[in-house]
């Protein structure tokens, strides 16, 4: 009701509350369904609740839209796309999650906030893990065509400012922000609804934008079966490749750290 009240502002669209058959040769879907955390309840046993309820909703979303590109929002993100994965019979590329694209919009943001510069111009990921495990790549941003390591020296604030102190300052921030986030306003919706329009928009016109989903990781780095979020190639198709990008020996272990905490994960859960 709330949305179709403010359509008329839009664009003529009608918006109901439907049934599985109602998306019925869909080219996407869009999973955001899950249970919230209650009081007492351990983050396992809300994570093995909600594989419970992707295993109900993936087969029924099979059963009416087969062909289409699955996109899972729900978190634990990693988890959950890799149930999708396990529960659809899909191939892998035809389901992602939506990753660390929001972490990777807040690490550009601060950024550029700190160096004074559009965020347009900063071009950077953060990978591994949607959640605290979750690394900002600084061996490969780039400002304006320039590594980062190496702008730092012809910044405005060259002399001024601390780095090291500060990109620290930075991957903190991004880290913490959800959970600010919903201190203050109880959720996230404005960061993440605008991810998945990015995300959307690079599936339904088929774009091929890099954009750093969680997608199935099998054999990058000797890691195998997992999802984690990489620079990936995403068009009408779902991921077309991976970027297996070289990272330094400290984001190397950082990688395979949130590989060792979403495996942890999986394997309590039962997947």
């Amino acid at each position: 009701m709330d949305l179709s009240h403010g359509a008329p502002y839009v664009s003529p669209i009608e918006i109901i509350a439907g049934d599985y058959s109602d998306i019925k040769n869909s080219d996407l879907v869009v999973i955001t369904a899950g249970k919230k955390q209650m009081p007492g309840q351990s983050r396992i046993e809300l994570v093995k609740d909600n594989v419970e309820v992707y295993r109900q909703i993936v087969t029924k979303v099979v059963k009416f839209a087969p062909s289409a590109v699955f996109l899972v929002v729900t978190n634990p993100v990693d988890v959950l796309s890799y149930a999708a994965y396990k529960f659809s019979s899909k191939p892998a590329h035809e389901v992602i999650g939506s990753g660390t694209v929001l972490d990777t919009a807040r690490f550009r943001y601060l950024l550029g906030q700190h160096c004074q510069i559009d965020p347009h111009n900063v071009h950077g990921y953060v990978l591994g893990e949607h959640g605290d495990s979750e690394f900002p790549v600084w061996s490969n941003t780039i400002i304006g065509g320039i590594l980062f390591e190496h702008y730092c020296s012809i910044c405005s604030k060259a002399g001024t400012c601390h780095p090291k102190e500060e990109m620290d300052s930075i991957a903190a921030e991004v880290k913490a922000s959800a959970y600010k986030i919903i201190e203050n306003k109880g959720e996230t919706s404005y960061g993440i609804g605008l991810s998945l329009v990015r995300i959307t928009r690079a599936i339904i016109h088929d774009e091929n934008a890099v954009l750093p989903v969680s997608t199935l990781v099998n054999g990058y780095l000797g890691i195998k079966d997992i999802y984690l979020s990489l620079p990936s190639i995403v068009n009408r198709s779902g991921v077309r490749e991976n970027l297996k990008i070289e990272l330094s020996p400290l984001e190397l272990d950082q990688f395979r750290h949130s590989a060792d905490t979403i495996k942890g994960i999986i394997k309590q859960v039962g997947l």
